[in-house]
């Protein structure tokens, strides 16, 4: 093996992802795939004795996910530099894994090779990666983030928005809370004028577009 090659490391619960991968890099002269597996767990333990230069990560995986491998592998092997993938790129997911891993990029899987390439060139030489759609989702998160610092509501008042999504009366909220059904009221208040809500629809949207709660899977 060219002891020049850039080292690459590959971790994803599907096989077909891994041979995509593979299957795009195998001629590259400026790269060598050391090391694959569908088990974060073993890349963990592999990574001890097979030396990389880049992971390349999956996000959402069983058991341990990209977010809390990369965050080992950082704590680990901090001269590894991680490059995420994923079928999506929440602005929060992002965020945090730059916070706890110091990850040097992040690419949807619907990337093409070229970028793929830019992206392992530009991180091997030190550099950052962040797609275009990940850049956007950044923006909207810290957009969501200053205008719910800007609206004040408190931990309370965003645990009560999530059980009125619930549809939970306010005396249902207040046995929930152990709190009278007058002080839900008078969070209830504090709560739509503070969001410059006036229905509970209009509240429950706003909840979701600032990531107050999360959505339900049907």
């Amino acid at each position: 093996m060219n002891p020049q090659k850039i080292r690459l490391a590959i971790v994803d619960d599907h096989q077909i992802v891994i041979d995509g991968i593979k299957s795009l890099l195998e001629n590259d002269p400026d790269f060598s795939i050391v090391l694959c597996t569908t088990l974060p767990q073993e890349m963990l333990e592999k990574l001890s004795a097979i030396p990389a230069d880049i992971l390349l990560t999956d996000i959402m995986m069983p058991e341990m996910n990209g977010q809390e491998l990369a965050k080992k592998v950082k704590q680990k092997f901090p001269q590894i530099k991680i490059l995420a993938l994923s079928m999506s790129g929440q602005g929060t997911t992002v965020n945090q894994m730059i916070c706890d891993a110091d990850i040097s990029g992040y690419i949807l899987k619907n990337t093409g090779k070229k970028e793929l390439l830019e992206a392992l060139h530009k991180i091997a030489k030190g550099g950052i990666y962040f797609s275009d759609e990940i850049i956007h989702e950044l923006d909207n998160f810290k957009n969501v983030k200053k205008e719910n610092a800007e609206t004040h509501l408190t931990a309370r008042e965003i645990e009560i928005i999530g059980l009125i999504e619930e549809e939970l009366s306010n005396k249902e909220i207040a046995d929930t809370l152990f709190i009278s059904e007058r002080t839900v009221e008078t969070h209830r208040k504090n709560i739509f004028r503070k969001t410059k809500t006036g229905s509970v629809i209009g509240l429950i949207k706003y909840a979701y577009e600032h990531k107050l709660i999360r959505k339900k899977l049907q």
